[in-house]
């Protein structure tokens, strides 16, 4: 069985935090995440706010992504074996039997029609607006925020693209990002867990 879960949703929503939990926990599971798409930097646009077009598609090489994911469901033993993940099988060879999963992980996972058709569970992750803009402020990042890029160019975007995710009806689950680490976990897990236990 191959299984593919997003994990999306807000900048510093807990995505990150998420992913490494689940991944540690789940049976040969990999993870692809979606900042090592960027395009360089050279190559990002500044846009009419003023700001670098960091958290927008353009931003991102979406088919590089897209063939990444690709490249798993092909072969999901290869690609662990790849990426450094043991793989357990029951069998030298390994059989259909076998449970394969990975993880998606990114802030713009469910804009972009021929990814967002891969997933077999949408998770959503969000906090309110002064949450997530101090988050944001206590992290270090490789490129330093400029002086009101979160006001000017990181929550409008993150509200646009959220508006489009919805006036598409992508199924999503929302996943309430103020909640503890460990409750974060513990519902998803579970409701994973369950998916499983329901194709074995």
């Amino acid at each position: 069985m191959k299984y593919i879960i997003g994990i999306g949703g807000v900048t510093n929503g807990g995505k990150t935090t998420l992913t490494k939990r689940l991944t540690q926990a789940l049976p040969n599971c990999c993870v692809v995440h979606q900042d090592d798409f960027f395009k360089p930097q050279d190559q990002i646009q500044v846009g009419e706010d003023g700001f670098k077009q960091w958290d927008v598609l353009a931003s991102l090489d979406m088919d590089a992504m897209v063939s990444t994911v690709q490249a798993w469901i092909e072969n999901p033993v290869k690609f662990a074996r790849s990426h450094g993940v043991s793989v357990s099988c029951e069998s030298k060879q390994p059989s259909s039997d076998d449970t394969h999963i990975l993880i998606v992980e990114g802030f713009l996972l469910y804009n972009y029609r021929p990814l967002i058709d891969l997933f077999d569970k949408r998770y959503y992750l969000a906090v309110p607006y002064s949450e997530c803009k101090w988050r944001r402020s206590t992290r270090k990042y490789t490129v330093p925020d400029p002086p009101g890029l979160f006001d000017g160019h990181v929550w409008p975007m993150y509200l646009k693209h959220r508006k489009e995710m919805e006036a598409n009806e992508v199924d999503v689950v929302y996943l309430d990002g103020l909640k503890s680490r460990d409750d974060l976990y513990m519902e998803v897990f579970k409701e994973i867990q369950n998916k499983l236990l329901n194709h074995s």
